[in-house]
């Protein structure tokens, strides 16, 4: 008996044209940690030589397998050493000359974003740290497929109020120098806590200090999928719903797995994980918010909204687990707000808050992304809310992250337009109530009791 049987590559067929199956992205991860030197143009010749020599044929191999499988692979991306590491032997203070050769490198071998202009300082800075952060404005301004992330806190560390305070400054100053295009700076930098080492989607990809040479992982979605087969269950209880997005996300896994797996021979590089995300798209049919209304309720946001996406980030995880011995990433549901055409329409319904997005954050994959808010949102505001988001995931030991744009000029009622992947947002509400004198502060909140599990 055959391993694949007709039936299966039915399906799958049917999944791919009818119900937006498709890989999101694969990504090489490559280790720069060998590029550092004492002169700045040096270590940015030898990333861009680097990159350009491991990539090179990255894009080819992923519309090759795309054209023989028939599986859509819409993004080919690559994610490096957190800079912070590999810039810290330069005598520079500035690091944007390295984010320009990460620049010149994707657009050399063609990919769609770079990520890895990062930095990790959960417990402390280093030199290179503050060098990186201080960076980050200036950097994806003058750049154009560079992401950026830095991670200020964890469970085992506790959160680096210092760097809380200083990135919503960065994040504000990031807004002002691309206030020409609505602030799309601030869409390519995340703010993390608990950030993972293998991580494959954008903005917060980086390759971490402890992955190999250089590696192949792999991003599958499938919103739509997970839709269409809840169609088929209505009426039944939540065990049946829980079970269906178990098995749907089995078969979901296992396209990203051959995907993956293929890539990482031709290359010949190594495997390395499937982060099974279901990560939307503005089109429709593409929804995790359609999802949650397909469970039964009326408009995402609303009462049982958390406990629905509980439930569903629950199923895909088993799932995933069962059809693959390497998922990793961030691997759940995805809650960005301009990326997902049901998240816009709760928003502008106004079933969808700030405030809910940061109780499902609780128990989705991530935190509170791609979210339009009031260009005159105090930087202290920003920090605060993503002092707040690290609060979530330390104390649950779980990814939580950030990704709000201040669009300058912009208020309640305005809508920014990012296009793409990155769809368009409806600018939210904020708190007008200041955090200030607690984001003054600074020091660091000391890391939980769960973090003693030695």
């Amino acid at each position: 008996m055959p391993i694949i049987s007709s039936n299966d590559i039915i399906e799958t067929t049917h999944m791919i044209t009818q119900e937006n199956l498709d890989v999101r992205t694969i990504t090489m991860g490559i280790s720069l940690r060998d590029c550092a030197d004492p002169d700045m143009q040096t270590c940015a010749r030898k990333i861009y030589d680097k990159i350009t020599r491991k990539a090179e044929k990255l894009v080819k191999t992923g519309c090759d397998i795309e054209s023989e499988l028939g599986v859509p692979i819409i993004n080919k991306r690559i994610s490096v050493t957190p800079i912070a590491i590999v810039g810290e032997s330069c005598g520079e203070t500035n690091y944007t000359p390295l984010a320009v050769a990460l620049d010149k490198a994707a657009h050399e071998v063609g990919v769609n974003f770079i990520g890895g202009f990062s930095a990790l300082v959960d417990k402390g800075y280093t030199k290179g740290d503050r060098n990186l952060i201080a960076s980050i404005p200036e950097a994806l301004a003058s750049t154009e497929l560079v992401c950026s992330s830095v991670n200020v806190g964890s469970t085992k560390a506790g959160i680096n109020m210092d760097a809380v305070a200083e990135m919503g400054r960065i994040v504000k100053d990031t807004a002002e120098r691309t206030k020409e295009a609505d602030a799309i700076g601030c869409a390519k930098l995340v703010v993390f806590c608990n950030a993972v080492n293998d991580n494959p989607f954008m903005a917060g990809a980086f390759l971490g200090v402890t992955e190999p040479e250089s590696m192949i992982s792999v991003g599958v979605s499938g919103p739509g999928v997970v839709k269409h087969a809840l169609e088929a269950v209505r009426g039944q209880d939540i065990g049946a719903v829980a079970e269906t997005i178990k098995r749907t996300a089995f078969k979901i896994t296992r396209v990203g797995q051959l995907v993956a797996q293929e890539a990482a021979k031709r290359l010949n590089t190594q495997f390395g994980i499937i982060d099974l995300s279901l990560a939307p798209t503005p089109a429709i049919g593409d929804s995790v918010a359609h999802i949650l209304e397909e469970i039964g309720l009326e408009s995402c946001g609303g009462p049982g909204t958390t406990a629905t996406l509980a439930m569903l980030n629950d199923a895909v995880k088993k799932g995933g687990l069962m059809a693959s011995s390497y998922v990793g990433g961030l691997s759940g549901a995805f809650i960005p707000v301009s990326e997902d055409a049901g998240m816009i329409a709760a928003v502008e319904k106004g079933s969808l808050s700030i405030e809910k997005l940061e109780a499902m954050t609780c128990v989705c994959s991530v935190g509170l992304d791609m979210i339009a808010i009031p260009g005159d949102t105090t930087a202290q505001t920003i920090s605060a809310i993503i002092a707040d988001e690290a609060a979530i995931g330390m104390i649950n030991n779980k990814t939580t992250a950030v990704r709000v744009i201040p669009v300058p000029g912009k208020g309640v009622g305005d809508r920014v337009e990012f296009g793409g992947l990155l769809g368009y947002a409806p600018i939210m509400a904020v708190s007008r109530f200041k955090p200030d004198t607690f984001i003054a502060r600074g020091g660091r909140i000391p890391a939980p009791v769960r973090s003693l599990t030695n």
